[in-house]
């Protein structure tokens, strides 16, 4: 049975849960619960898994805080043998409008602390990822403050139907490849 690693990008803790950084975390819970697979606690990662038309899914969302994601990426594609190529990576990007997502097949950090972990622990930038977007509605110098911040009531509801949409993008993934995916919810 093929398997695929589901990486949700966040940071641990109460005081990060429902914060703009979290949004990998989200879709990933959101994705788990449509189809009934709790999280569980894990070496380096809270832990889901479920079956989908003969593919097997291991979804995680690293403990290790964000710049060190990469630790967990590389222990679960290691203990999991999983392919680079079966890896895709949910991660928040400030420079797509919140709702809009973008699918790839590799590509740069984008300055995003999680990706370059994962990319320094994977000796490779070839690895998928679903970049959701969270806008950039910041002033000068605030960009962390934006990131570390909560979702306003107006953009909650765009952003659980974005998370929705990543759960279908993530399917997609796995059950159509890459390509196919891509056409589908690069929009």
């Amino acid at each position: 049975m093929e398997k695929f690693l589901i990486v949700g990008l966040g940071n641990p803790g109460k005081e990060y849960q429902d914060t703009r950084h979290n949004i990998g975390f989200w879709a990933l819970d959101q994705l788990a619960e449509a189809h009934d697979a709790p999280f569980t606690s894990g070496r380096l990662a809270d832990v889901s898994t479920f079956r989908l038309k003969g593919k097997s899914f291991l979804l995680i969302k690293p403990t290790t805080y964000m710049n060190l994601s990469g630790k967990a990426v590389a222990y679960w594609m290691q203990k999991e043998n999983i392919d680079p190529l079966h890896v895709l990576v949910v991660v928040d990007d400030l420079a797509l409008p919140p709702g809009i997502l973008r699918l790839r097949g590799q590509g740069s950090d984008g300055g995003h602390n999680g990706l370059k972990s994962i990319t320094a622990s994977l000796g490779t930038n070839s690895y998928a990822r679903l970049r959701m977007g969270i806008g950039n509605d910041f002033s000068k110098g605030g960009q962390v403050d934006y990131v570390l911040g909560q979702w306003t009531d107006q953009e909650k509801p765009l952003i659980k139907a974005s998370c929705k949409r990543a759960g279908e993008a993530i399917t997609a993934f796995a059950l159509a490849g890459l390509p196919v995916a891509m056409n589908q919810f690069n929009g």
